[in-house]
């Protein structure tokens, strides 16, 4: 029983041990990009692989822009749809979650997460679609590194050129010239705010522009916008 209990201290220290070089491992990434950056994110990953199951050659659709070179009405849209309390908070709407909870709770499984946009960024950069309490957990690490290592603005500036905006297109730019034919820093209020009702499904949205939830979910988010504080 000895070897036994000391066997299982030792794969508990290992566990612990890989938990915590994981962790750094992360930290590692977040520093770096905290003044680079990226050019891939776990969840461009996963969405090509998936692309490259039917059409071997396919290439995601993304260019990074800067903050200052993407519209003021994009940056109020998605603020106003995804955020509202982002310049505020450390991370995480605590109001939010509570609402999302009960959600959860009344229909029975995991429909909402309430998460701000630091943990939507959090999510994109290093974990997967999956919903469960353990990458929930994950996510919550990653977003206090985010918010205690980035400013506002960087959080900001990265979230909108990497986040998903349909089938195989990420990030504003991406996103404002496959619907609109323009760059992102021309997009107008009406333009801004219906990219920004995409965003919780992109690729359902990219195959159903026409879908009548989006064009409801487009006049709420513009009448919100102008009192849409961004960093």
């Amino acid at each position: 029983m000895k070897a036994l209990g000391r066997g299982l201290k030792w794969a508990l220290l290992g566990l612990l041990g890989l938990f915590l070089v994981w962790q750094l491992w992360l930290l590692g990434w977040v520093l770096f990009w905290g003044w680079a950056n990226p050019g891939t994110t776990r969840f461009m990953d996963i969405r090509l692989a998936e692309l490259r199951v039917n059409k071997p050659d396919a290439v995601l659709k993304k260019e990074w822009v800067p903050y200052e070179r993407i519209s003021i009405h994009l940056k109020r849209a998605i603020i106003a749809a995804e955020d509202a309390k982002f310049v505020d908070h450390e991370g995480f709407d605590w109001e939010g979650i509570q609402k999302a909870m009960e959600k959860n709770q009344k229909k029975g499984r995991f429909v909402a997460g309430g998460s701000t946009i630091s943990q939507q960024l959090a999510k994109n950069l290093f974990l997967t679609p999956s919903k469960s309490y353990f990458r929930k957990a994950e996510e919550a690490i990653i977003t206090l590194m985010l918010e205690n290592l980035w400013s506002k603005r960087r959080i900001f500036e990265v979230y909108l050129n990497v986040i998903e905006w349909g089938n195989g297109v990420f990030g504003a730019e991406a996103a404002a010239r496959h619907y609109f034919n323009v760059g992102a820093a021309q997009l107008g209020p009406e333009q801004a705010a219906r990219l920004a009702g995409m965003v919780p499904n992109p690729r359902y949205y990219d195959k159903n522009r026409g879908a009548s939830g989006l064009g409801r979910k487009t006049g709420i988010i513009l009448a919100r916008m102008p009192g849409a504080e961004v960093p």
